[in-house]
């Protein structure tokens, strides 16, 4: 189909109200003040039949949708005009009308808020949506910054003290960055007088780059005098190689990192990050939309690889502005703001400080000890000290940051295993972490008792739904079953084909009379561990975890305890006859409740891994075990659609989207799905693989158990435990 889109030249000329030659663009496009202009020609292009032809960029019922909401858009305080100025060059400019049409899906996929999740109901914990939650790894770098603003949580900007706080424990930092300094004024050359020698004028990203790292390694060699660096550490920067290890391709300007072998041409890995760094050429782009977004995305890249950090540090320079950052699970902080040019001397004090740094003023955890080629942590159990080598015991090791006023998990699955619940991974010790004595916390232990509300953007009345930052909420290690027994396994690692481990995260509110939100670092201990329900090693065994997990749910459930977080990382396989634990269990008590409880947490949110969740539950239905059970069909019809063997994933263009779209638009999607035995039936036959294809009559067998009468159940029904574990049962037999 051809949709001619007219003649751009001349829309823009009608929003200009002239008829300027198009050679004035340049000049128009990087002066700030044609702002009318842009959005006037933006806000022409939905005139244009062709808008109501052209598919949405996204879930929406045509390009139409899109140009809509980008048009609402543009009178936030947060819109970034800059994503337009491609489309509004290509029409000035006259190219041809396929690439004016695709600037403008770019124009309207980059800038689109992120969908609002539902309001819940009473007695429960509502819940947020955010990358955490994403099932597979397929996802486009698009569709997971759609969610990235809600969920690195707040960031305060000018707090006075951050210095302090954080380089204040660095030994003979001052004392040598100045006499480093002062060596750098120094000769007929000097590095240093009035700015920095070498210096880009125009601050261009690479000759900044270039600059940054050369002038890092020269400020290392003056202060070995002074003291020595850690062997591995050492400035890096690699602008256009994407980093691994995380779900959507991303790309470090320039940080410091833990890697000796690290250079131009090598392929670096998000574990060995140890300060990431954000470049602009703008000093304009010092904006919450532009830097502040960037760099708090590395943070949360690198607290979701590195399962023991506590805190990520970072920087941004935009123009020669720079800042230091620290982020942890509320949000992020930075100092105020200073010219490098006119404060050479705080420049050289930072950079020294961030190849200076013990790793646990770099935000690990001192917790866990390194000795003899071993990692191990201590705990004070039954009245004794034990101390638990991570590579060898047969125990899994998870920490959370949680908000005070949510149960601790550890205090549940201590009863539970108390009450000899069945297919349960079993508690062996929880405890808060203490950190030289103290309960760790990020208010008064991370961040050392810093006052944000003297934070130059902080304002008092700032909405009291405030997204949080859970990339690393929850990190798991211990030994496996897995190919190498012993691996840590976090949570939140964004593997290239596995699913995320972790999504919950519980947010706090931010109460009247200023008590602000805290997170607390708890820590739990598990007996049991095994490997997640997709990696069986036949249809058999995967259909027998399966039965073995609902059968824990119901154990789980005459205890008192309703699991509510049942999703693909949550429901764990042990085939290995050497491992004293379950054949299957489930894992996680994050989300559970006490069924007889009369009122919600108090806690402000919580999110969950959608793809699995109840029809029910996304349309906001007070939280049922008939809405677990069915997350237990999700599970399998996900597997079946997206895993080609065991442990062998693919993406599936058409249900990946279910990570991502509203919430309301998913219940519809999955209701579309399951409604009608015709189409359930030929969605199966066209998605699932050949693997999981002899499964397509027992999934249908449960469908018409889990949706009665082809839609969602009305009345609670305890048969549905014994029905889905009889078909799961007749399913074994025959494969």
């Amino acid at each position: 189909m051809k949709c001619p889109l007219s003649d751009p030249r001349q829309r823009i000329r009608e929003a200009k109200g002239s008829q300027d030659p198009p050679y004035i663009l340049p000049g128009l496009l990087s002066s700030g003040l044609p702002v009318h202009l842009e959005v006037a020609f933006l806000r022409l292009i939905p005139i244009l039949p062709a808008s109501r032809l052209l598919r949405s960029s996204g879930s929406g019922k045509n390009l139409f949708s899109d140009l809509s909401r980008l048009n609402s858009a543009i009178n936030s305080d947060d819109f970034d005009l800059d994503n337009i100025k491609p489309l509004l060059r290509s029409a000035i400019t006259g190219e041809n009308n396929a690439l004016i049409w695709k600037k403008v899906y770019s124009a309207v996929t980059e800038p689109t808020p992120p969908p609002q999740p539902i309001a819940s109901s009473l007695q429960q914990t509502p819940w947020f949506h955010n990358t955490g939650s994403f099932a597979n790894s397929s996802e486009y770098h698009k569709d997971v910054d759609r969610v990235l603003r809600d969920k690195l949580g707040v960031m305060y900007v000018g707090i006075p003290r951050f210095y302090e706080t954080f380089f204040g424990r660095v030994a003979d930092l001052g004392t040598a960055s100045e006499a480093v300094f002062e060596k750098c004024k120094e000769g007929s050359e000097p590095l240093f007088s009035d700015g920095w020698s070498g210096w880009p004028e125009d601050a261009n990203q690479d000759h900044v780059l270039s600059w940054f790292s050369e002038l890092s390694e020269k400020l290392a060699t003056f202060a070995e005098d002074y003291r020595s660096i850690p062997t591995h550490r050492r400035p890096l920067a690699q602008p256009n190689k994407p980093i691994q290890g995380s779900t959507a391709e991303r790309k470090l300007d320039v940080g410091f990192v833990d890697d000796p072998k690290a250079g131009k041409d090598s392929r670096c890995h998000w574990s060995h990050i140890l300060v990431p760094g954000e470049l602009k050429s703008n000093p304009a782009a010092d904006t919450a939309a532009k830097a502040w977004l960037d760099i708090g995305t590395y943070a949360r890249e690198v607290l979701a690889v590195q399962d023991i950090r506590r805190f990520v540090l970072g920087f941004t320079i935009c123009g020669s502005l720079m800042r230091v950052w620290e982020f942890d699970r509320l949000g992020g902080l930075a100092s105020e703001r200073f010219d490098i040019n006119e404060d050479g001397s705080r420049f050289v004090f930072t950079v020294l400080g961030f190849l200076w740094m013990s790793e646990e003023e770099l935000g690990f955890d001192p917790t866990f000890t390194a000795a003899n080629g071993q990692r191990f942590i201590e705990i004070e159990r039954n009245g004794s000290k034990e101390r638990l080598i991570i590579d060898e015991m047969p125990l899994v090791i998870k920490d959370s940051w949680q908000y005070p006023e949510r149960h601790e998990e550890g205090e549940l699955l201590c009863e539970v295993t108390r009450k000899g619940v069945i297919n349960m991974a079993r508690h062996y010790h929880h405890e808060t972490v203490q950190i030289h004595g103290a309960n760790d916390d990020v208010r008064n232990n991370v961040r050392r008792g810093l006052d944000i509300t003297r934070a130059t953007n902080y304002r008092p009345e700032r909405p009291a739904l405030q997204p949080a930052m859970a990339a690393s909420d929850v990190s798991q290690r211990g030994r496996g079953s897995s190919a190498m027994a012993g691996e840590k396994r976090s949570s939140s690692q964004t593997g290239a084909s596995l699913p995320h481990s972790k999504r919950t995260c519980s947010a706090s509110p931010v109460k009247a009379g200023g008590d602000l939100s805290n997170r607390v670092h708890r820590r739990v201990i598990l007996r049991d561990y095994g490997k997640p329900i997709y990696k069986a090693s036949s249809r058999t065994s995967l259909l027998a975890a399966l039965s073995g997990c609902i059968e824990g749910h119901e154990s789980l459930r005459k205890a008192g305890v309703l699991h509510r977080d049942i999703s693909i990382n949550n429901l764990l396989i042990n085939e290995d006859t050497n491992n004293p634990s379950r054949p299957s269990f489930l894992i996680d008590l994050d989300l559970a409740i006490k069924e007889d409880r009369k009122g919600s947490s108090g806690a402000r949110g919580k999110t969950g891994t959608r793809v699995f969740m109840a029809i029910g539950t996304l349309l906001g239905e007070q939280h049922s075990f008939m809405h677990d059970l069915e997350s237990f069909f999700w599970v399998l019809f996900w597997i079946c659609i997206h895993y080609t063997g065991p442990d062998k994933s693919r993406p599936v263009t058409e249900f990946d989207k279910w990570n991502y779209v509203d919430t309301e638009e998913l219940a519809k999607l999955k209701l579309g799905t399951v409604t009608k035995e015709s189409l359930f039936m030929k969605t199966m036959t066209d998605n699932f693989t050949p693997y999981y294809a002899p499964l397509i009559p027992l999934l249908n067998r449960l469908r018409k158990v889990v949706f009665p009468k082809d839609k969602p159940w009305e009345r609670e029904d305890e048969k549905l435990y014994s029905q889905m574990r009889g078909i799961l049962q007749e399913g074994m037999d025959l494969n």
